[in-house]
């Protein structure tokens, strides 16, 4: 789509106001801190979009469990703690070429839906997701990979700016939003949880600030 048609069609707010990027927040679940030798194990993301009164908000959350690739380390550590047991029996898991697609889907749609050209990874450390993600993708050998290779959205650094709190608990706290420290480390209630902070952050700064001018 062109600027103008962009801007003329319906549901397409979130393209004009991210310069054509659809924010998808992410959380993966993992097996170590090195996206190129240990597990994904589990991933949700979540789509947000914008209401008839310009608000961004969470609308739909998307998440798999993930089989951990051959050849995988897992590190005790790690799952001690995000409570993760790769091998219980009732943990309905995907391999991550599957996981990706199921999750890839809706998002694709989204992009179509919106007028956006592709979607832009939002998450609390954002470059941990990211380097997770993209691994996977590369192991996958998926083409269409939705999301833009480098770029995200960082709330640690956004509600350093907003709320002088870079910690997601704490930074959810200032801000007057809830956070259950038992639920903390599943990939939906922290991608949930980060959404509702970028929400936030951005709904501020839109009714107080403006809304920028991207095709400026």
């Amino acid at each position: 789509m062109s600027d103008n048609e962009i801007a003329n069609a319906p549901g397409t707010a979130i393209a004009q106001r991210f310069r054509s990027f659809l924010p998808v927040v992410v959380d993966v679940e993992t097996g170590g801190l090195n996206a190129q030798t240990d597990a994904l194990l589990q991933i949700a993301a979540v789509i947000l979009r914008i209401d008839d009164q310009g608000q961004i908000h969470r609308a739909e959350t998307h998440a798999l469990h993930v089989r951990p690739f051959e050849g995988a380390n897992i590190d005790p550590k790690s799952l001690e703690i995000n409570g993760i047991d790769p091998d219980h029996p009732l943990r309905i898991a995907y391999g991550e070429q599957d996981a990706l697609g199921r999750v890839f889907k809706p998002i694709r749609q989204e992009i179509r839906d919106t007028g956006c050209t592709r979607a832009i990874l939002v998450g609390h450390n954002a470059t941990f997701d990211l380097n997770f993600l993209n691994a996977a993708v590369e192991r996958s050998g998926i083409r269409r990979n939705p999301f833009h290779p480098f770029g995200s959205f960082d709330t640690a650094t956004l509600a350093g700016l907003a709320f002088g709190q870079t910690v997601l608990a704490k930074a959810l706290k200032t801000a007057g939003m809830g956070w259950d420290g038992k639920e903390a480390h599943s990939a939906v209630y922290d991608a949930e949880k980060t959404a509702d902070l970028f929400c936030e952050i951005v709904n501020l700064w839109d009714n107080h600030i403006g809304i920028p001018n991207g095709h400026g």
